[in-house]
């Protein structure tokens, strides 16, 4: 649990739900994607022949849950030789140093929240205060449409701001069963606390969170892997064995443009 008044948040600041702080043994996805998170938070392990990939890093206290996880996958930290990140809040970017010292590898950011990880506070103003976490040292700021490759694999980072400036979501193509597969690693479109109206610090979001909400819903991808895993059933599909489900993601913005609307009309009133 968080210490609100170390961190900057509220007095009233409620605790995080047990299930992001909670393990749980790490498994396979689909061909060389690993879950290796928490029951609550994710984070995924992309294998390749050069080394691995690691897309987030959830919270501070996760670190040496996630390392122990990568491992037990069968892959050394040292070969871990790339971190990408879906966005800098503390749930997501809070391990980001801790894991960075621990592989020595290249920390890959969405440009909007690149200042927010050197610096350890997060971007915008939300109705929960600011949790700030680890600062750790970008190396690259990507943009929309900017490709990271290792060993065969190629991700391709898709700009989807609002729920933070750069909010970045992850797509990368595998074969599996002898098919092509879409996979869309899903940055968070939840408004989640966040300030939509008189936002000084990042007074673009409404217009941002509309625009991503329109760029993913022209996605097709067939496997949708989001970070927060319950809002997919993600653990629950994994163990049925029904991760390709084109259904997922129109599903997904649908519910979040729903929710965001009765927000925003909220909090204009």
């Amino acid at each position: 649990m968080l210490l609100a008044s170390l961190l900057g948040a509220p007095a009233t600041a409620q605790p995080d739900p047990p299930a992001w702080t909670r393990p749980i043994a790490p498994f396979n996805l689909l061909g060389p994607i690993d879950y290796v998170g928490t029951e609550g938070l994710a984070a995924y392990l992309i294998r390749t022949p050069a080394g691995a990939i690691l897309i987030d890093a959830p919270m501070a206290e996760n670190a040496a849950a996630v390392e122990r996880a990568i491992a037990a996958r069968g892959v050394k930290l040292a070969d871990v030789k790339l971190i990408l990140l879906s966005h800098a809040h503390f749930d997501h970017a809070g391990g980001l140093a801790a894991l960075k010292r621990a592989t020595g590898a290249r920390l890959i950011v969405g440009a909007g929240d690149a200042d927010a990880v050197s610096t350890g506070v997060p971007p915008g103003e939300t109705s929960y205060g600011v949790i700030r976490f680890p600062p750790a040292n970008v190396d690259r700021a990507i943009r929309d449409g900017g490709r990271v490759a290792l060993g065969g694999v190629t991700l391709t980072a898709i700009a989807t701001p609002g729920h933070t400036p750069g909010c970045t979501s992850w797509t990368m193509r595998l074969q599996h069963r002898g098919k092509p597969l879409e996979v869309l690693f899903a940055c968070s479109v939840t408004v989640a606390g966040n300030k939509l109206v008189g936002n000084r610090r990042y007074p673009g979001i409404a217009a941002d969170f509309a625009r991503s909400f329109d760029r993913l819903g022209a996605l097709k991808p067939d496997v949708v892997l989001p970070f927060h895993p319950e809002t997919v059933d993600l653990i629950g599909r994994a163990k049925r064995r029904a991760l390709v489900d084109r259904s997922i993601l129109p599903k997904l913005v649908a519910d979040a443009r729903t929710a965001f609307a009765a927000d925003l009309a909220k909090q204009r009133r």
